[in-house]
């Protein structure tokens, strides 16, 4: 073979050059000798080599290639003798439940589940489903959390709590674009009060870090308002225990900021987002109010009836504020702007006992409702758009749901109350509503 290639190369013209055929390789740059050589492990001869400058070369280089963009060609569909468009729109009517075996069939059922793309086409057809998320805190002092499918009225594990946030007191939580649930802040049980920020993505059920906040605190208020995170007040370790200063994280830029400073250092107890400001009650000394206007940045005493009368755990739900009346969370009443006053707007007509286990810890809005959760995660669902609020006649008005702690007797309950004994084994620090 050498010797045909020499005696072509010898009867060329004069003056025309044989160029040698490439190395299958990224890159060969080979010094010319008048010798006839080969490359180390190349697939090509290349005549007049005498060394090679790169010798790691990969004969593989292309054919790799050509195989994934063969394999990219004929990937199998994601549903037999349908188009994807297709499949994709069968997938997405899968109940939000069934999402974790779905990922389990195939890669490329894995990849699409765990991808933004699949929750988004499901959020812009009106086919997301919210869940409601509890963070609840044992006896031994452990949080633990779990996921309710209102659809189904189940309660259903999550993966552990961070060990960060296994057993820290005073901390935050919040949900950001409607999928990330955030836990901020805090104090350590060891290491006193944290900055650090991570947040849970109810599409890809996995945690996620996030930049620290700016300052340390634990006991804090914290508020969402036009998709930013919003934490002011609370108290950290040093001479000045209580704190004034308060900070808001924007996830566009994905950056802490300072706001301005509240005009009083307060630890709050119970706060709102109403009418687009921020509602904070808290103590320092003293019971005080503030409210804060993202608009102009400020802060301003409030002394009004709405904070006068406002003493338990509200929330703001199509334009009305709405807020407990009674321990056990069996009655609402409404903040009315005409009169600066709170009102009666709906009784159960069925009340359940005053003891810890039976308190309602929460308040949140699902799917349209009210939805009231109790320590022992017993739920109601209170639908507050029917102009008739006599539960007498519509009884689906206000819907009580056994969860994991069912509803006990009448009797076990004034059995408890009179003990003072709940039989508690854990009470609920956080709830939120995350949607998939």
């Amino acid at each position: 073979m050498e010797q045909s290639i020499y005696q072509q190369s010898s009867n060329a013209p004069r003056g025309f050059r044989i160029q040698a055929p490439l190395v299958d390789s990224v890159s060969c740059y080979c010094k010319v000798d008048s010798g006839l050589k080969t490359v180390a492990e190349a697939r090509k001869f290349v005549p007049g080599s005498k060394l090679c400058v790169q010798p790691d070369i990969n004969p593989n280089a292309h054919k790799t290639k050509n195989l994934c963009r063969e394999r990219t060609r004929v990937q199998p569909p994601l549903l037999p003798s349908l188009p994807d468009d297709l499949a994709i729109a069968c997938l997405i009517r899968v109940p939000r439940a069934e999402h974790q075996k779905l990922r389990l069939v195939c890669k490329r059922w894995y990849r699409l589940l765990s991808g933004n793309f699949f929750y988004s086409l499901r959020k812009s057809l009106g086919m997301a489903e919210e869940w409601v998320y509890v963070f609840k805190r044992d006896r031994d002092g452990k949080i633990s959390w779990n996921a309710f499918d209102p659809i189904h009225q189940l309660w259903l594990p999550l993966p552990p709590v961070p060990r960060e946030y296994s057993e820290a007191l005073g901390f935050g939580c919040a949900v950001l674009s409607g999928c990330h649930l955030y836990l901020f802040g805090g104090k350590d049980p060891l290491r006193g009060s944290i900055r650090r920020v991570i947040f849970y993505s109810a599409r890809t059920n996995r945690w996620h870090r996030a930049p620290d906040m700016l300052r340390k605190r634990h006991f804090f208020g914290s508020c969402v308002i036009n998709n930013c995170l919003y934490v002011a007040g609370g108290e950290c370790e040093g001479s000045q225990r209580t704190l004034r200063s308060a900070e808001v994280y924007d996830p566009n830029k994905n950056r802490w900021s300072f706001i301005q400073d509240m005009s009083t250092a307060m630890v709050p107890f119970v706060g709102v987002v109403y009418d687009g400001k921020w509602f904070l009650k808290g103590s320092h000394h003293e019971v005080m109010s503030e409210a804060y206007d993202p608009e102009t940045n400020s802060w301003t005493p409030v002394s009004d009836g709405m904070v006068s009368g406002w003493r338990n755990r509200s929330i703001s739900l199509n334009g009305r504020l709405y807020a407990l009346d009674c321990r056990d969370g069996c009655k609402l009443t409404v903040y009315d702007g005409a009169s600066d006053s709170w009102n009666e707007f709906i009784d159960s007509k069925l009340h359940f006992g005053s003891s810890r286990a039976l308190e309602a810890a929460a308040l949140v809005p699902l799917n349209g409702r009210l939805c009231i959760i109790r320590n022992n995660m017993s739920i109601s669902l209170v639908d507050v758009s029917s102009p008739d609020k006599k539960v007498e006649s519509k009884p689906h008005l206000w819907e009580n749901i056994a969860g994991r702690g069912h509803f006990r007797t009448l009797f076990t309950n004034i059995w408890s109350s009179i003990a003072g004994r709940s039989g508690l084994r854990s009470h609920i620090v956080h709830c939120q509503v995350l949607q998939a």
